[in-house]
């Protein structure tokens, strides 16, 4: 088990006087190289259960036990640092530095990490040509089309070969070509590298694909 939650709530403060709850127990496990889809209506809780299984946010209450860890209690410090050995996203807006290239963009996690351009750049290199962008090495986001940025995104989340990689709407700007192109190579990355996907989709021919479904609806899994 890679990663498990109990008893996961989430109450976000609106007013003095009100509160909006939009987790109310979510307890869900995810096991090595397993492809999980997470679907349910707007609203649901999904994007905010993922924040929080991805070590982005804290729960209000319950606990998140992360390759056999609680690292509900860690420090803020301690969090990153786990985050972003172990954890990969990639979202819906790709989040790609617009001043830098493909190349620097892939680099970025592992800078981050505090390894060295060097001794990273083959590895980045590699990873660019598997998601079949590699000619586009040099562009900056600017001058990639929706899907080449989506796949520039994806290498970047497994640059630290994480463990887990959290996709929240990762096809939902792209046409229906790019989507299945991506969720095939979503599928092809964890073949080859075994890692656990956790996938946040209003695409059911995606959902369908995966290993399990796990349905929110109204802060609960029904």
């Amino acid at each position: 088990m890679i990663l498990q939650s109990t008893n996961i709530k989430k109450k976000y403060t609106l007013t003095k006087e009100t509160s909006l709850e939009v987790l109310k127990g979510v307890s869900v496990s995810i096991s090595e190289g397993e492809i999980v889809s997470l679907v349910g209506p707007s609203g649901a809780g999904k994007s905010s259960l993922i924040h929080i299984l991805g070590l982005l946010d804290r729960p209000t209450e319950g606990e998140v036990i992360f390759d056999g860890k609680d690292v509900s209690t860690l420090s803020d410090e301690k969090i990153s640092i786990v985050r972003n050995k172990n954890i990969g996203f990639v979202f819906q807006f790709h989040h790609l530095l617009p001043e830098f290239t493909a190349l620097e963009n892939v680099l970025m996690p592992a800078l981050i990490a505090g390894a060295g351009i060097a001794q990273k750049t083959d590895q980045a290199i590699a990873l660019l040509s598997e998601v079949g962008v590699l000619n586009r090495k040099d562009h900056k986001p600017s001058e990639l089309s929706g899907g080449e940025q989506q796949r520039v995104a994806v290498a970047r989340a497994l640059m630290n070969s994480p463990k887990i990689v959290f996709a929240d709407e990762p096809s939902g700007n792209l046409d229906s070509e790019n989507a299945r192109q991506l969720h095939s190579l979503l599928f092809s990355m964890r073949k080859k590298y075994n890692q656990a996907f956790v996938v946040v989709t209003h695409n059911m021919d995606l959902a369908s694909q995966s290993d399990r479904i796990i349905t929110l609806k109204d802060g609960k899994v029904v």
